[in-house]
Formats: C-alpha cells, structure tokens, sequence
C-alpha cells in the first residue's frame, strides 16, 4: 500500500508533540465570571437552575471574587438583585442600589481585578423588559437616558467597565457621551452587540428575576435566523464608541463569533451563557458525559471561533484546571 508522505499523525504521538503544534490556547486570561449581588448580609443562596452558582450578598460576593482573583481570572461580571422594583426600573442607577454597593465594596477589596457591570432595565422593572414602557411597546429612545446614567453611576462607584445588554439601539453613542462629558473618557465600554433572542437564557432569568411579565423580547434582541444583521449591529456600535464587542449566547452563534472576529478590529467576547452551563451540569449530573472535558471542549471550541473574551459561569472550575 502506498502511502503520502505527509502522515498527520506523526505529530500526535504524544502530549508534548501535540503542545507544540496547538493552534488554540486556552488561558485563564481568556475568563470572565459572572456573579449574582443580593441586599443583606451572610446570604450564599445556590441557583436551583445554575449549580454551583449563588445569589450572594456583598460580603460574600467580595469573598468569592478574592477566590476568582487568586485563580488568575482577570476581571468579574455583576448582577444586580435589587429590593425593590417599579415600572421606571429607578433601583438600576440608585446610588446606594445593589450594583453600586457591590462595586464600591469590591474595587475596596480588590483594586487590581477588573469589575465590569452589567448595565440594563430588566432586573429592576416590574414588568421585566429591559427599556422604558408606552402603552405595551419598548419605548426606545427615552430608555437611552436612563441606560446612560445607570452607565454612569457603576462608574462613579468605581466599575472599571461597563457592559451594556438592553439592546436599544443608539444606546453605546448615549453612554460614550454620557461618560466623556463626566470626565471617564479612559472607561471601556463592552457592548453586547450581537446578543439574539435565545432560548438559552431560561435559568439566568430565574437567577436574575428578569422574565418579562408579558410578551417577549424579540422587538430589540436579534432574531437567531439573521448572521447578516450581526455585522450591522457590531459597525454600528463600534461607530458609537464600543471598545469590546461581544456575541451572545455562544455555542449556537460559533459562526457569527467567527463573522464577527474576521470583520471587526476590535477585541471580541462571547457569553457561554446560563442554559449552555446548565445543559452541561444536567448532562454531568446524570453521568452523561465527563463535566470536565466537555467544559474545557467547550471554551475552546467558543475561542477557536475568534473570542478573545469568555464570559462564562464555568471560570473558576476552568480556572483551577488551567492553573
């Protein structure tokens, strides 16, 4: 039998060899995790939907974020549960609000890690939905006031980043100029650029308390049949003052991170979102498949797609793995 002369297997004959020709890596730099605020104090609530994740009270969150810190994870993501909500969502840029408190209690603690906050409605309205009402439509234009100073007040409790998720359109303009005429000029902002109307959010809603009370969100989130769209939402975004641009959720949309890395010159992150983690703790949970190796399979995968940033709830675990 004649073979080639090229043998592709002559370079996996072992770990080593393999190492040396990897062209994906995988590093804890690479990470960002998400974590959930709550008011009070001493609270390490599990999320029935999202295991190993937790509601935690400032005390707490400061606590883990140290852990996540010691692992070499570069920054956190947080959200918000506020005591109170209402039809204007006013908790989301209250000055003594649950992001605020958390932030100013972490940058304390932990002045070097990076703290990047989410910046939306949902969580704070009483309807759920992630932008100002009139009558029963989003009302999009006087959200982008309320996005902005929400933007501005996780600034001046000391995140150094904020993350904007609403999906309102002009809303990265509002928050640049919003942040510029306030003297944070140096602040990034990440935008959730290309974030669709998924499925894959179930648990985060139930984590967040961010269901919408009626209707859905498919007026402003993108719908999932459209890879086109995503490079108009990105340029348009990157045209307003996006410094970070991100793809959510992840595993569905590899090709639109891959879009989206080869059209656009600017650092990219992708959300592994609560239902992608889930499925993989179900899945583990049942003695489906080996948690671990899907995991790290997973994030690869997610950074050979083009991601130079992965928000996930499985940073820690990757973390110690990757150590």
């Amino acid at each position: 039998m004649l073979f080639p002369d090229y043998r592709p297997r002559r370079l996996r004959r072992n770990e080593n060899l393999r190492r040396m020709i990897r062209e994906t890596r995988l590093s804890v730099d690479n990470l960002v995790y998400p974590m959930f605020a709550v008011p009070g104090k001493g609270i390490k609530d599990p999320i029935a939907s999202m295991p190993g994740q937790y509601h935690l009270s400032t005390d707490n969150l400061v606590r883990a974020a140290k852990e996540a810190a010691g692992l070499g994870i570069p920054a956190i993501m947080v959200f918000g549960l506020p005591e109170k909500k209402d039809p204007l969502g006013t908790g989301a840029y209250a000055r003594d609000g649950i992001v605020q408190r958390a932030v100013s209690e972490l940058k304390s603690a932990l002045p070097d890690l990076v703290v990047i906050t989410d910046v939306c409605l949902c969580q704070y309205t009483d309807h759920g939905h992630c932008g100002l009402l009139d009558g029963n439509e989003i009302d999009n234009d006087s959200t982008l006031e309320i996005i902005a100073k929400t933007a501005l007040s996780h600034v001046k409790a000391g995140a150094d980043m904020v993350a904007p998720s609403d999906m309102m359109d002009g809303r990265i303009a509002e928050i640049r100029e919003v942040l510029d005429e306030n003297g944070f000029t140096n602040t990034p902002v990440m935008s959730y650029a290309v974030k669709y109307c998924s499925s894959y959010y179930g648990p985060f809603r139930e984590a967040a308390e961010s269901a919408p009370r009626f209707g859905d969100r498919k007026t402003y989130q993108m719908d999932p049949a459209n890879a086109i769209e995503a490079i108009r939402e990105a340029s348009m975004d990157v045209e307003e003052g996006a410094d970070i641009i991100m793809v959510k959720p992840a595993l569905p949309y590899l090709d639109i991170i891959r879009t989206i890395r080869d059209e656009i010159d600017l650092p990219v992150a992708a959300y592994n979102v609560s239902g992608e983690y889930s499925m993989i703790k179900a899945a583990q949970k049942m003695g489906w498949l080996d948690g671990e190796k899907v995991m790290m399979e997973t994030l690869l995968g997610i950074r050979r797609a083009g991601a130079d940033i992965i928000l996930t709830y499985f940073a820690m675990e990757a973390a110690r793995l990757l150590g």
